[in-house]
This record gives C-alpha cells, structure tokens and sequence, in this order.
C-alpha cells in the first residue's frame, strides 16, 4: 500500500520545511519516503531532499512565462492544467514505487486549492491507482494578528476541505516563533510578543471570537457588519470542521504529534503483514523447525 500525503497552504506557511522535516522524521523511523514536488515555480536550490518526482522535468513556470508571456498565477494554473491532460506522466513517474510514503509539496496558490478542480483531480487519480492519500493545510501562527485574520484563514481551510473531500488535518506552524516567556519583550516572534496562552485559543476556532452585539458601543467594528460577522459565525457554529494541530519543528515530540495523526487518518501499517525475524529462518531457532 501506497501512502500520499498533499502538503498545502498559503505561500510562506512552512509547506517545503514541513515536508523536509517530515522526510527526516520517516528517515529516523527507518520508514522510507519521497519528495514530490508539485511547485513548477520551485527553485531547485530550495529542497534540501532532491525531488524524486518533479513537475518541473514535465513543465516549468518559467518556461510558460517566457513562450506564453503569462504571469505568476496564470502561468501556475496553465502548468497544473497541462499536468491535468499529462496523468499517464505522473501515473508513469509513481509506479515504482509500493509501501512508501509519497509527500506532495504543493504551490501556495490557495485558488488551486478553494476554486479550481485540479487537485480534487489529482486526488482522484491517486486513489484510483490504490494511492491512500490525506491532504495537510498549514497556515503559520504569526499569520494570527487578529482574530479576523485568522477567521479568514479558518474559511480558506474549510473552502479547500469541502473542495478535495479527503481526510483532512490542519496545521498551525512556526510555534517555534511563538513565545512562552512573557519577560521576553520581543516574543522570540518576528511580529511582536505572542504568547501560547494567546494562540491556544486559536487552535479549536470559537465563532464567537468574531462575534458583535449589535449596539455594542464598547466595540470599534464598523455596525455594518454586524450581520457579516453573525453570518460568518452561524456558518462556522454549522459546520464545525476545523480545528489544528500546533506543530513546532524544533520540538521531535511536536513533530511526532503530527505525523501519528497523518498515520492514524490513513490509517498507515493496517494492511501490512507481520514480518518474520530473520532468525526463525536460520541462525538461533533453527533446530526448532
């Protein structure tokens, strides 16, 4: 059995480190894993694991930028449409491999993910060759300024859910950058002081964080949107999805937290069969048989 793990999120939310630390991780475990890089914009220099599979040998973002005259997004989308009416490519790059784990290092085009059907198609392609797949979405603790930032982050995650309709586990990253030292003036954190106690909060959303009462006078929101935010919050209260997992890549326990959820959603190892130590065949119980 096969194992394919999407790593997606915003642009700058740690998706390329994710993945290597991940690699690493795998190696430590003696499990084996590959790199799929699925960035065509992707500097070669970036990945400390060389790509097993590389979208770039099919089609790179510079190359539809200069011949198509394309911008950065445009030219994202053109790759993954051509990538799309290329799968015999793909199907062809993945089949040599079996009982391994395969991690997709994705674009942080967050319209490839909520908008377009391409990775839903992806996603198809994978299960029908007996791929079990589960997508990460990551979005990184300093994105969390405000509660309404983080709101935003919380629909584009469950925008994406609803989208790929697989197995699903959000991530908050760069805990590392979030303090737990309330001396420290500067919070370890390139945005100001952020304590865990403030980002804990975060971790399993409370629509009521964004909540108004209306004619609340101690509040600056604009009355406006008052029935914006209710609406946002009854559809959160409706479909209660999200939740995230803090991942702290300087930390192997924070680490192994997330990857045990990975295994656990796939459900990796239930149908491998139990392997017969060497020395029932010949060394030390020999003369049992």
């Amino acid at each position: 059995m096969r194992y394919a793990v999407l790593v997606t999120g915003p642009a700058g939310a740690g998706k390329s480190t994710f993945a290597k630390s991940f690699i690493t991780h795998l190696a430590a475990s003696k499990r084996t894993a590959h790199l799929v890089n699925l960035d065509p914009a992707a500097d070669p220099a970036s990945f400390e694991y060389e790509p097993t599979i590389d979208i770039k040998d099919l089609i790179s973002l510079d190359d539809v930028m200069s011949e198509l005259d394309y911008g950065p997004n445009g030219g994202v989308v053109y790759c993954f449409e051509y990538l799309m009416q290329n799968m015999d490519w793909l199907e062809e790059e993945l089949g040599g491999y079996e009982d391994e784990y395969l991690i997709f290092d994705c674009p942080g085009q967050i319209e490839l993910y909520t908008h377009h059907p391409f990775i839903p198609t992806l996603v198809q392609n994978l299960s029908r060759m007996g791929i079990r797949t589960c997508a990460t979405y990551l979005i990184e603790s300093q994105f969390m300024e405000d509660k309404y930032k983080f709101f935003s982050g919380v629909l584009s995650a469950m925008s994406a859910m609803v989208n790929l309709e697989i197995s699903w586990i959000n991530i908050m990253s760069k805990m590392d950058l979030v303090t737990s030292n309330s001396e420290d003036p500067s919070g370890g954190a390139r945005n100001g002081l952020r304590k865990q106690k403030d980002i804990a909060r975060y971790l399993d959303p409370d629509p009521l964080l964004i909540a108004t009462t209306r004619g609340d006078k101690s509040t600056t929101i604009n009355p406006r949107f008052h029935a914006l935010n209710q609406a946002i919050v009854q559809l959160i209260e409706d479909h209660p999805l999200v939740s995230f997992l803090p991942l702290d890549l300087t930390s192997t326990d924070s680490l192994e937290y997330v990857v045990s959820h990975i295994d656990y959603t796939m459900q990796y190892g239930e149908n491998e069969e139990p392997k017969e130590p060497h020395d029932l065949d010949e060394g030390d119980f020999q003369d049992l048989e």
